[in-house]
């Protein structure tokens, strides 16, 4: 008997799109010369057989790539049948110690049929467990292949401190574009897994049900510095910081390597901040360790006072090139909603308008419009045009904007999409912010970018034709409080009625009219004012009385 005939409905299901894949690759691998193109493929497509080679290659990986999702759905399906079926083929435990015995043979042996640890096992059956009962939108997207693996784990792990609600809100933000407020831009699948993780992280932390301050707080006080040896002689020095602390450190460190970038200097970017950071650890001549909150810090390099965030005692704000973006009810103390600090993400509104209110004035805030979230504009205090594009340019592309690139925007420059020499202009909708590899690429290859606008960046057309978009700002509806909204489900009533206007102190004025208050003043003969020939030529002894009433309304 095949044992397939037990599978669920699901799993049959499941195996049924793995087979259609492997049609598909069947037909990729056993056409050869013989491979008819699709409908609407370009006729000259055959005429090349090297361009045909290439495209049915890359064809086919897309197709196993569809191919491995849907394998990792019926993996998904089929471990969490065998758990439903393990647990009703066990007997009831008697105790909890037995009951735990038997989830650990469970687990044992899925791992050998795997060859995986029992460790990676567990994790298994929990991620399966999570997708089968709690994720469907997800699961069904990874069957459909338009999610990878790495994809669904993301959603599972971003999903685990959620409430059921909260869950179903994200997969449906990122997976169905019927959702009330869809993910904008490229679909979740077209993001590389690191970029769509950090979009889905945003999301979890405007959507948790504990306020970002209280998470915030909490997790500052596990604040540390570690130091891990590696091979060949060299080691790894981290730091667990407040976002807006670490974010200033790095691009203080940025800016100054990139001041020492010249003809005579060999060493890369990556090395010249390791050796900043170095020399102004090693050289500062900090006197203490810090202070209590509300203090600075002795000594060092860093200038201003304040504590970013008003959690980490002692640490004076950064000053640095990053953007905030605060929602305006936020910054005015109105909501909770979290800001957003560039090239990290959510950071709490307290930490937002500490930093500004510190004066940083390398931090240039932009607020954001209450109705849909757009930006509205950036504070800046140069009113050169070139340096409020460039400025955008960071806010509206937010990295490098070649697809899966994560190179921060402080590191690229800006580049015309349609070169000057070519006609193109110095506007927004045609500049671009690319890493210097991707800018490299463009110029020396047939990569070319696709037309941007004020607020989406351009998307790449491969030398095959194909073109893949860029990652979008995923900017939401700010959150209104509920103290001053109300909300009328009732029909519209039209236009509001004129107020009504106060009792005439002067009835008999509206008898007196300007045609009255003129020929008062000015003695013509009596004759009919409509008649064209009237009045009759004569010298006016009051020559500017009609302006006085013109102007003060009576004519």
């Amino acid at each position: 008997m095949d044992s397939r005939t037990a599978w669920s409905a699901e799993s049959r299901e499941a195996l049924a799109a793995v087979a259609a894949s492997a049609a598909v690759l069947a037909a990729f691998t056993g056409a050869g010369a013989d491979r008819t193109d699709p409908p609407g493929a370009d006729p000259l497509r055959n005429a090349d057989p090297l361009r045909n080679l290439a495209d049915a290659c890359l064809d086919g990986l897309a197709e196993v790539a569809r191919l491995e999702a849907r394998t990792a759905a019926l993996k998904v399906r089929l471990a969490a049948e065998y758990v439903q079926a393990a647990r009703a083929l066990a007997s009831p435990a008697a105790s909890p110690q037995e009951r735990t015995a038997q989830e650990m043979a469970l687990v044992a042996e899925v791992a050998c049929v795997l060859t995986v640890s029992e460790r990676t096992a567990g994790a298994l059956l929990s991620e399966c467990q999570a997708l089968t009962t709690a994720l469907p939108l997800t699961l069904t997207a990874l069957q459909a292949g338009t999610i990878s693996w790495q994809h669904a784990r993301i959603i599972v792990d971003e999903t685990s401190s959620l409430d059921p609600a909260g869950a179903a809100a994200l997969e449906a933000h990122f997976l169905d574009p019927g959702a009330s407020n869809p993910a904008r831009g490229c679909r979740a699948g077209d993001l590389v897994p690191s970029r769509f993780r950090a979009k889905a992280r945003a999301w979890r932390e405007r959507h948790h049900l504990v306020s970002i301050e209280k998470r915030h707080t909490k997790s500052a006080e596990d604040r540390r510095v570690e130091y891990i040896p590696d091979r060949d002689g060299m080691a790894w020095l981290s730091a667990y910081l407040p976002a807006a602390t670490a974010a200033g450190i790095w691009e203080r460190t940025t800016a100054a390597a990139r001041a020492l970038q010249g003809p005579a200097e060999a060493r890369p970017l990556a090395q010249l901040r390791a050796d900043i950071t170095a020399t102004w650890l090693l050289t500062s001549h900090t006197t203490g360790t810090g202070t209590t909150s509300g203090g600075t810090a002795g000594g060092g390099t860093g200038t201003g006072a304040g504590v970013a965030g008003g959690v980490a005692g002692g640490v004076p704000s950064p000053r640095a090139q990053v953007l905030i973006t605060v929602p305006v009810l936020s910054l005015l103390g109105a909501t909770d909603e979290p800001a957003t600090l560039d090239g990290y993400g959510p950071i709490p509104p307290s930490m937002a308008r500490r930093l500004i209110a510190d004066g940083a004035d390398s931090f240039h805030r932009v607020l954001t419009d209450p109705r849909d979230g757009a930006p509205l504009e950036i504070g800046r205090t140069s009113y050169r045009v070139t340096k409020a594009q460039r400025q955008w340019l960071r806010l509206r592309d937010g990295k490098c904007p070649f697809p899966g690139c994560s190179n921060h925007s402080l590191d690229n420059e800006a580049d015309h999409l349609l070169a000057w020499a070519d006609g193109g202009n110095t506007g927004i909708s045609n500049l671009g912010q690319p890493c210097p590899r991707h800018h490299r690429l463009k110029h020396s290859s047939a990569w070319t970018p696709t037309e941007a606008s004020k607020d989406n960046p351009p998307g790449w057309t491969s030398p095959s034709g194909r073109h893949y978009p860029s990652e979008h700002q995923d900017w939401e509806p700010p959150h209104w409080p509920h103290h001053t909204l109300t909300t009328d489900t009732g029909p519209d009533p039209g236009r509001d009625p004129e107020p009504g206007l106060p009792p005439d102190p002067f009835p008999d004025w509206h008898q007196f009219t300007a045609w009255d208050s003129f020929t008062a003043w000015h003695p013509f003969p009596a004759a009919d004012p409509d008649d064209p020939g009237w009045p009759a030529p004569f010298d006016d002894p009051f020559p500017e009385c009609l302006l006085f009433l013109t102007a003060s309304g009576s004519a």
